[in-house]
């Protein structure tokens, strides 16, 4: 070996040490100003709740402030797209799964891509999704909707929250094929108003924005969309108690960085955030709000991401789904 390559071999090393060992310090060193979590949902949103819960305990553990930015739009790929745009690692996404899942079956052409440029850091909560109808119509479950659908054709309408509800209700519907008509909605606060009113008669939506009108008397719950009944409506069936497996829709919740983030500084913030997921007293919290705490690492959080988005790929395929463009 010349003396030249050796000298390449041990700068290669020495480059090698100093960069892990620097990787090691900005993890060690992060945050030292400010962190930004930007949301692709309006305020309100389940997601938006839990992660001003999440912002709040990180802020405590950080010394620093964690500043949510609301960034909705275009089914979530405006705040997708400006998290991505910045030049800042003290700048993270805070997002339901459906921007890994769902994303890239259902649009043809994201300004990005989301398995690639995103890098799941650590999931924080099971946002429960249940489909109610209006106390306006006599649905009351969801064989009644399924058989009042069947029987009478174009009668009912439907809308849902962005994302994974209009893609797995409506999947369904169209396998069983039921004629109802979706309604779309800029704002969903809208929505919700016309369901108490019966202009809409089912609706898909989080569990814990749902709930008021259901409190109130103006909607029914059909079912949760979740693998288990949850602590908000102990009595609500599950989509799968009810008969209807494929209704289930997983809404995880949780911190993405982006491509090039340092494993050491991932870890760091998911050991963080992991123990804030399992704190008893954030758990209440988000049950309370109709949501499950998740707790995991970035390996078990890529891993749910993957199984989520192999499911839905292959719904896909059975209703012949095509991105829009």
């Amino acid at each position: 070996m010349s003396i030249f390559s050796r000298f390449a071999a041990v700068a290669g090393i020495v480059l090698g040490t100093v960069f892990c060992w620097s990787s090691v310090v900005v993890a060690a060193d992060w945050p030292h100003r400010a962190v930004r979590l930007i949301l692709p949902v309006p305020a309100g949103a389940a997601a938006d709740f839990s992660a001003r819960l999440f912002a709040e305990r990180l802020s405590q553990r950080w010394g620093q402030p964690v500043i949510v930015e609301n960034r909705p739009g275009a089914d979530g790929v405006i705040g997708v797209s400006a998290f991505l745009g910045t030049d800042d690692d003290h700048t993270l996404l805070y997002a339901i799964s459906a921007v890994i899942t769902v994303h890239p079956i259902t649009q043809q052409k994201l300004p990005y891509d989301p398995t690639r440029d995103l890098v799941p850091i650590s999931p924080t909560s099971e946002v429960v999704l249940a489909i109610a109808a209006t106390e306006k119509n006599s649905i009351r479950s969801l064989d009644d909707l399924v058989r009042t659908a069947r029987g009478e054709p174009g009668k009912l309408n439907w809308a849902a929250s962005p994302g994974l509800p209009p893609f797995v209700v409506g999947g369904f519907f169209k396998n069983a094929k039921l004629d109802l008509a979706f309604v779309s909605y800029r704002d969903l606060g809208h929505a919700l108003q016309d369901l108490g009113e019966g202009r809409i008669d089912v609706f898909a939506h989080a569990l814990g924005v749902i709930m008021p009108l259901v409190q109130s008397g103006r909607a029914r719950l059909l079912a949760v969309a979740s693998s288990d009944r949850v602590a908000l409506a102990p009595d609500v069936p599950t989509v799968t108690e009810a008969g209807f497996p494929e209704l289930r829709m997983d809404g995880v919740v949780g911190f993405y960085g982006k491509r090039g983030m340092p494993d050491s500084l991932r870890d760091r913030i998911a050991s963080d955030v992991h123990a804030i997921a399992s704190d008893p007293g954030i758990r209440e919290r988000l049950a309370g709000a109709g949501q499950v705490a998740r707790p995991g690492t970035a390996a078990e959080f890529a891993a749910l991401l993957g199984e989520y988005g192999l499911r839905l790929a292959n719904l896909a395929k059975t209703i012949n789904s095509k991105a829009t463009q």
